[in-house]
């Protein structure tokens, strides 16, 4: 099962370019999930990410945390998702949605955790890149169910 499939009793939203679907520091408790479009991920700012795998989640990280949302996510382009205005509930209706959103967030850590080593690899100890060790350290650390999302790095690195 895939998560198009688990998801069809959702209400479809369609949104036009330049709409917002979930806001940084926003909480509402919603989950979405990718149809068709194009969605960019901004966070403090960044763009981190561009979304157009259909089935790709929006608000899971939140959803799991019970966090606000960690990003501000935008179509780009024309987009259908599906929304369960209550994430939770959605989580725990069906098992097989929790897998997929566990091996999701595995597959994103995985790549990032690989990436951060590669980098390590390559760079050593330059500038700037010295902070990799710290955050694998922190990657590998965050085992606690109460770990918080966001960054402790300096925010005024010497670099």
């Amino acid at each position: 099962m895939d998560m198009l499939s688990l998801s069809t009793h959702l209400p479809q939203v369609a949104l036009a370019p330049g709409e917002v679907v979930v806001r940084e520091g926003e909480a509402n408790g919603g989950l979405w999930i990718l149809l068709s479009g194009e969605l960019q991920v901004h966070k403090g700012g960044v763009l981190v990410n561009t979304v157009t795998q259909p089935g790709a989640l929006i608000g899971e990280v939140s959803a799991l945390l019970g966090s606000p949302y960690g990003a501000t996510v935008r179509a780009t382009a024309p987009s259908v998702l599906r929304h369960a205005a209550d994430a939770q509930a959605l989580l725990a209706s069906d098992p097989a949605i929790m897998r997929l959103i566990a091996v999701g967030l595995a597959e994103r850590l995985n790549f990032v955790t690989t990436y951060l080593a590669d980098l390590k690899h390559q760079y050593g100890e330059a500038p700037g890149i010295a902070m990799v060790s710290d955050v694998l350290v922190e990657l590998a650390q965050r085992q606690a169910p109460a770990a918080r999302p966001g960054s402790a790095r300096d925010p005024d690195p010497d670099y």
